[in-house]
């Protein structure tokens, strides 16, 4: 078993930067990939940013490429989702995840969820 809590969301002007913490606990937090989703009101959940086991990888949606960085403390259990330069489309309940697929469409543990609000 894996709990994840969120943290950092807010409201932000656009051009802006937000730094989002997920906290892990349970199962050994090194053991999974960790990632970042987002849904917007009336959206499918998509995917934002992904890293890998041993922090060694990365991956990010093309629509944040340049702007968002996902890193992982495997020491604190923790990762994090910068993003600068946030724009109003950027707008959604963020939520952490651990043990993505390999397609990164999906993970076995989901965050609570955290809200992210950019004002134009």
């Amino acid at each position: 078993q894996v709990q994840l809590v969120e943290s950092g969301g807010g409201l932000v002007q656009a051009g802006g930067s937000l730094r989002l913490s997920c906290a892990a606990s349970g199962r050994t937090f090194s053991s999974y990939s960790m990632g970042w989703f987002r849904q917007a009101p009336g959206k499918e959940r998509e995917f934002v940013a992904a890293i890998s086991r041993s922090g060694g990888t990365t991956y990010r949606a093309d629509s944040v490429k340049g702007r968002f960085t996902i890193s992982r403390d495997n020491a604190k259990n923790t990762v994090y989702l910068q993003m600068n330069s946030l724009k109003p489309e950027d707008t959604a309940v963020y939520y952490c995840a651990a043990d993505l697929t390999a397609t990164r469409s999906d993970a076995s543990y989901w965050g609570q969820g955290t809200q992210v609000t950019v004002s134009s």
